[in-house]
């Protein structure tokens, strides 16, 4: 087989795609949502008794925002740090922590804001320039403070693990002010969501499922996991997907990996495992996930595929307001019992595949060679089992989706709240055993007034079967 680098069969695969239904897109959501959610948050600071609220976030990784608070409350995608006093009549300034790749409007136009300042990058060896970037927005942010007569305020701080250095600049720079941590203000927000953010959902949903079926036309033998993947890709990329980089492909004779391609040629007897776990639209990431299996199955893998989608099954019929999410969990981990994969659906007593020692000390990764023909053709060699374990990748069901880093609940059976209109969430069963079987599955759902909405409704959850 001719796997010469640089190859391109991209297109030819894709040509002949339709997908089976039509992508509408959705506008931006409308300054009346941002005016409310910064209402909520006001109001909030108000009865915390905060003068202002300090909002960072700040550049990680290939020139991503390390968490979406910014833009949950103005739009602004990129890193930097958000005043916003409790007053209405003071203004909101946006300080920008410009990194080498700057974001120009559209789409980084920031909602609300009354005024932008530019904290440009600092160091010796990058600009010839002498100063720190924390540094720099300290000073900036206390000049920004003083000038609104807060140089002695209580100031709640939202940001995340990154703002550590900009949080300890700022005290030194406002030893007068007192600083207290207020994530929580925003976290509270993302539990129901909106029916204009539902909307956004439903985009990402949408394009997970032109993502799937771009997949399934081109998956056949003799196709790598890399075009499997670009596939993938280009489909939801072309429609308003923002980053390509949110998922997972696993492929091999067991369905048990779940990563990144590797230049792996697809073979009669695979388990594809699409695991995509962010695809995000404006904002707001969907998940879902599919398999793929290439030609026969062992008995093993057929039992696994079939109590994972059971187990779909029995949890969505139980989704309208007022259900315990517990029941939720444990309803779709009852074949598993029944058909002796498990002892209890309860998340303490779950073995899963990050699982430690039963003492809480750590696992070695069991050492066995494990024969893979296009990693060795590439010089390397699995020398190591994964998973280590059997069981689900997680103790639970699924968890709320929504915007990235800002996660809310898990489906679980130590939830005990209630399901609630405007409630969105993947449910994704799992089950992996080393070296002989595995299966994710999953889709998005919404819950209703009267029960529910699938949002990655357009493929189905039955594993996609393709002729050895």
């Amino acid at each position: 087989m001719d796997l010469a680098v640089g190859k391109w069969r991209g297109e030819a695969l894709l040509a002949g795609f339709e997908p089976s239904f039509t992508f509408e897109p959705v506008d931006p959501l409308p300054p009346a949502e941002y005016e409310e959610r910064l209402r909520r948050i006001r109001r909030e600071a108000v009865v915390a008794g905060h003068d202002a609220l300090l909002i960072h976030a700040d550049s990680i990784g290939w020139f991503h925002a390390s968490n979406c608070y910014l833009r949950y409350v103005c739009d602004w995608m990129r890193e930097g740090l958000l005043i916003v006093p409790t007053d209405e009549d003071k203004p909101i300034v946006l300080l920008t922590v410009f990194s080498s790749s700057v974001m120009l409007p559209p789409p980084g136009e920031p909602m609300l804001v009354d005024e932008i300042w530019q904290i440009a990058p600092w160091g010796r060896e990058y600009l010839d320039r002498p100063g720190s970037g924390p540094v720099k927005l300290a000073e900036a942010c206390a000049t920004t403070l003083a000038r609104l007569e807060l140089q002695k305020a209580q100031v709640g701080r939202i940001g995340d693990l990154t703002s550590m250095p900009y949080w300890a600049e700022i005290e030194k720079a406002l030893p007068q002010c007192r600083f207290l941590h207020e994530n929580g203000i925003i976290d509270r927000m993302q539990r129901i969501r909106s029916p204009r953010e539902i909307a956004m959902i439903r985009g990402a949903s949408r394009l997970i499922d032109l993502g799937f079926e771009a997949a399934f036309h081109v998956t056949r033998p003799g196709v790598t996991d890399h075009e499997i993947y670009a596939a993938f890709s280009y489909a939801q990329l072309a429609l308003g997907g923002e980053t390509g980089d949110g998922y997972q492909i696993g492929v091999n004779r067991f369905g048990t990996h779940c990563g990144k391609p590797y230049g792996r040629v697809i073979r009669s007897g695979d388990l594809i495992n699409l695991y995509i776990s962010n695809v995000t639209y404006r904002g707001y990431f969907s998940q879902a996930a599919r398999m793929i299996a290439v030609g026969s199955l062992t008995d093993r893998q057929e039992e696994v595929l079939s109590v994972c989608v059971e187990g779909l099954q029995r949890a969505e019929r139980l989704l309208k307001p007022g259900v315990l999410v517990r029941d939720v969990n444990n309803a779709a981990f009852e074949p598993f019992v029944e058909r002796g994969f498990l002892e209890s659906p309860e998340a303490r007593t779950m073995p899963f595949n990050w699982e430690a020692m039963p003492d809480g000390t750590a696992r070695r990764i069991p050492e066995q060679y494990v024969p893979d023909r296009d990693w060795e053709a590439q010089g390397r060699k699995l020398t190591h089992v994964y998973p280590a374990t059997f069981g689900p990748h997680n103790p639970n069901l699924g968890h709320s989706v929504g915007m990235y880093s800002m996660p809310n609940y898990n489906i679980s059976s130590n939830n005990y709240d209630r399901l609630e209109e405007g409630m969105v969430f993947v449910l994704h069963p799992q089950w992996l055993e080393p070296l002989s079987a595995g299966c994710n599955i999953g889709d998005c759902y919404v819950i209703t007034a009267d029960g529910f909405e699938k949002l990655t409704s357009k493929t189905s959850a039955m594993p996609f079967r393709v002729p050895a």
